[in-house]
């Protein structure tokens, strides 16, 4: 066996992967034995950047319409293994239609042309940012609603993307829309819940996430879960796709009640969308954050109440941990709107919680460099799934690596703290989170007291498995909660704090 890693570098020409697959094929690969690295992507500039970094970076110029494949590994048999991995991976994911010679097409127009008269309505762009907007536009053109994946793209693009589709009598979901189900199709970062009669507007994907899995827990399923985009509630979109969805729910026979998800939105925004949907037809509830309104399980408990559902005991495991004298909050969240939720819950009773995502702008991690950002001391929520740390790699839900050497960090620090964390299931996210997080709350745990708290999102349908991975946390000592506001409640009882 060689000292140094093998390597392998190479550049394709006329072969596209949607950015999220090619992260699920990098991570897969990754985790064989003896692969040290591996990168899959289209070669944008960034990922250029990323691979250059890894120690990866091709040794010809390339362009951002050529896929880069960059692994290392201890030999050359290994690495040839990887390699083909990777191959097989690609043409597993290629494969459509009838024959596996199919090749999918590479444009939203070459989708339409192919597309059988009267067939599919809405169209999905998961491209670079800079791309995005010309495929979502010939989506509008064509009369289809589209589910825009990426982000990157600029706000003045979102609002006129937006305000064309409401000419063209379609909805634009996103950019940046992680989570949706229409019709009963799951997309993105979406659960397996029942169909139902409340539809979803959500400006949030995690948000859509917790409450969507809280109805199927308590028996209620869902119509529909349209995702606007976090952006669209803020006051330079103006809930332009937010009120459109409200729209298309209210004309929906299957929707009997309707439930708006989001962050704190711009409050002339919300008194816009509260206004507009008093006018409709079908009832409309609010569950947008605020710290007069910081609980989304809450907001699910009133919903059913309407619908003279009775509130079930949302599921949880105890936890045996207790906290050190002093002992701070740490949240690690994949979720911005949990870790949102989180900290409007806490900080009443612990006072200022610093983030890179923060209640107030004093509060942003950014403006304090000594502090080092994640490890900073005190009351810290970090959202891990945040452009600004996701940039060239795959979100938190997908790859937790950034998470987990936070956690061991952490504990190798011994700051006296309680660890607050979401693990959020269903359709593209980590098909086992536990089992990386189990040995990493286990090796914490033997550090020092560091009592763990996780907000478990999911279902008993979704490929994990609910049960089957909160028994597994639960095994380790956290605490696990169906509920992120029941786990953050239960994270400050530990600190002896009261909500």
């Amino acid at each position: 066996m060689s000292d140094s890693p093998s390597r392998h570098v190479s550049l394709r020409s006329g072969v596209y992967g949607d950015s999220v697959k090619l992260m699920q094929v990098s991570r897969d690969v990754g985790a064989r034995d003896g692969v040290s690295a591996v990168l899959v992507a289209m070669a944008t500039p960034l990922n250029l950047e990323l691979a250059a970094g890894m120690g990866l970076a091709p040794d010809t110029p390339a362009s951002p319409d050529q896929l880069l494949i960059g692994v290392t590994a201890v030999d050359d048999d290994v690495l040839a293994d990887a390699v083909d991995a990777v191959d097989a991976a690609l043409a597993a994911r290629e494969r459509t239609g009838t024959t596996t010679d199919a090749i999918p097409p590479r444009t939203i127009g070459a989708g339409l042309d192919a597309a059988p008269v009267g067939g599919s309505v809405l169209a999905i762009v998961s491209v670079p940012g800079q791309y995005a907007v010309a495929e979502a536009a010939d989506a509008i053109a064509a009369g289809r609603s589209v589910l825009v994946f990426s982000d990157g793209v600029p706000v003045e693009q979102e609002v006129a993307l937006k305000r064309a589709a409401h000419d063209a009598g379609v909805l634009v979901m996103g950019p940046d829309c992680g989570t949706a189900i229409v019709s009963g199709v799951a997309l993105g970062f979406a659960n397996v819940v029942r169909p139902g009669p409340v539809g979803l507007v959500a400006a949030s994907g995690t948000g859509a996430q917790q409450v969507s899995c809280l109805l199927d827990m308590a028996g209620v399923g869902v119509s529909h879960v349209l995702g606007v985009g976090g952006r669209d509630l803020s006051e330079a979109v103006g809930g332009l796709a937010t009120l459109d969805a409200l729209a298309a729910l209210d004309a929906d026979p299957a929707t009997e009640r309707v439930l708006l998800v989001s962050k704190p939105p711009a409050p002339s925004v919300a008194a816009t969308v509260s206004s507009f949907a008093a006018e409709l037809a079908v009832p409309v509830r609010s569950a947008a954050l605020s710290p007069e309104t910081p609980d989304l399980t809450a907001a699910v408990e009133a919903l059913l109440a309407d619908l003279g559902v009775d509130v079930p005991a949302w599921p949880a495991r105890p936890g045996d941990g207790t906290a050190a004298p002093g002992a701070v909050l740490k949240g690690f969240f994949s979720g911005g709107t949990l870790a949102d939720e989180a900290m409007l819950i806490a900080a009443p009773a612990l006072g200022d919680i610093r983030s890179n995502t923060p209640l107030r702008p004093e509060l942003d991690l950014a403006l304090d460099p000594p502090a080092q950002g994640l490890s900073a001391p005190g009351h810290v929520v970090i959202d891990f799934g945040d452009d600004a740390l996701t940039v060239g790699r795959a979100h938190p839900m997908i790859d937790p690596t950034l998470r987990l050497e936070a956690i061991s960090d952490l504990a190798a620090r011994r700051e006296p703290a309680v660890l607050l964390l979401d693990v959020v299931l269903g359709h593209g996210a980590d098909p086992d989170p536990a089992h990386s997080l189990v040995p990493a709350l286990t090796a914490a745990r033997r550090s020092g007291s560091l009592p763990v708290v996780v907000a478990l999102i999911g279902t008993e349908g979704d490929p994990q498995g609910w049960s089957r991975q909160a028994d597994a946390l639960a095994g380790a000592g956290a605490a696990v909660f169906a509920s992120n506001a029941a786990a953050t409640r239960h994270a400050l009882d530990l600190l002896g704090a009261s909500a």
